[in-house]
């Protein structure tokens, strides 16, 4: 897939620390990885770096975790891809290494463009809290891999 495994564990993860964290402040990060059916020490990697970059809250200690905090629902998804080191795809050419362009275009470069524009927009007008849905009883099923 066009995304990176980076990626899918950090959106999962924080969809599921949204979608639990009414019923408790935080959540640990073993309870993260167990329910995702993710590798704990990769999924505690990303989520340093989405705290890093403001999108949840970490406390730590024996009674610690990670938490939304103000922006995290409202966090548009291509500023997620960005942090995961995923932005540069849109770049790069499909069919050759590095970059193609108008003025030297490969021979898919102008069907895929619009593609690539078309995903940029999708990513930029979505944010967190519009893949969060009340009305899926099975909300955290549909986003586990086990």
């Amino acid at each position: 897939m066009f995304f990176s495994k980076s990626f899918g564990y950090a959106l999962r993860g924080i969809l599921y620390i949204a979608s639990v964290g009414h019923m408790r402040q935080r959540i640990q990060v073993d309870e993260i990885a167990g329910n995702l059916c993710v590798p704990k020490h990769f999924l505690s990697k990303i989520m340093k770096t989405v705290v890093k970059n403001g999108i949840l809250r970490s406390t730590k200690g024996p009674y610690g975790g990670f938490s939304i905090n103000e922006k995290t629902l409202s966090t548009e998804l291509i500023l997620l891809v960005n942090v995961m080191g995923g932005g540069a795809e849109f770049g790069k050419c499909a069919l050759l290494p590095g970059k193609c362009n108008g003025a030297n275009p490969c021979p898919m470069h102008y069907k895929i463009e619009a593609q690539k524009r078309e995903l940029q927009q999708l990513l930029t007008g979505t944010t967190i809290g519009d893949l969060l849905n009340a009305d899926n009883p099975d909300f955290i099923k549909s986003i586990t891999s086990g």
